[in-house]
């Protein structure tokens, strides 16, 4: 899967436990990706160890994060998948489009901004775009927000979030929080739910 930014990050490294939990795999194996990330020039290490992006190394993500978004909008627009379906046949068809494939996809789409998601196709404006959401977990009680953006890097719960409406526009209002209990109550569409908190986490919202 994509790795995602969280649009109001507390730092720009990357550890191998969190790419061990946004990946699925084991701390171990993380560990030797990042390694080869290393040793390919696309990671440097930082002053306390931890793995940031190169110059070559942004420029590589950037590209591949740009394909994803454009080959998940295809599958979408013209193949009739869902949103949640395209994300996994992304993953799947990333290394089979050339840049010109890509550029072409582009054109025939249109010129689309964003990726089913809402996540922004141009990862320069992604950027300048995260300074202005949040997580629904993060927003004060009682305040409206709409939904811009889902976590991508959980398949189950990306699923999850079509299945139950949470989608890119939508209107909330968180209404009670019980962080210890890891719990949140919603407004969505004037209906009350409750929500986990790695489902209210994974919501980016911007305030209206």
């Amino acid at each position: 899967p994509i790795g995602e930014y969280k649009p109001d990050p507390g730092s720009s490294s990357a550890i191998a436990s969190r790419v061990a939990d946004m990946l699925g795999v084991s701390r171990a194996s993380a560990g030797e990706m990042l390694k080869r990330l290393e040793a390919d020039g696309l990671v440097e290490r930082g002053e306390q160890k931890e793995a940031i992006l190169t110059e070559t190394g942004i420029e590589r993500a950037e590209r591949v994060v740009r394909k994803h978004r454009l080959i998940e909008r295809m599958l979408t627009d013209f193949m009739g998948y869902t949103a949640a379906e395209a994300h996994v046949h992304a993953d799947e068809l990333g290394d089979t489009f050339s840049d010109d494939m890509v550029q072409r996809i582009e054109e025939k789409l249109g010129f689309p901004d964003r990726c089913p998601h809402g996540w922004p196709v141009d990862p320069a404006f992604e950027q300048r775009e995260n300074k202005e959401l949040a997580p629904l977990a993060d927003v004060g009680l009682g305040t409206p927000a709409e939904i811009v953006r889902l976590a991508e890097h959980d398949g189950d719960l990306l699923h999850w979030f079509y299945e139950e409406g949470f989608v890119p526009g939508a209107k909330v209002e968180l209404r009670e929080a019980q962080p210890a209990a890891a719990q949140f109550k919603i407004s969505l569409a004037g209906t009350e739910r409750a929500i986990g908190e790695k489902a209210a986490a994974g919501l980016y919202v911007k305030l209206v």
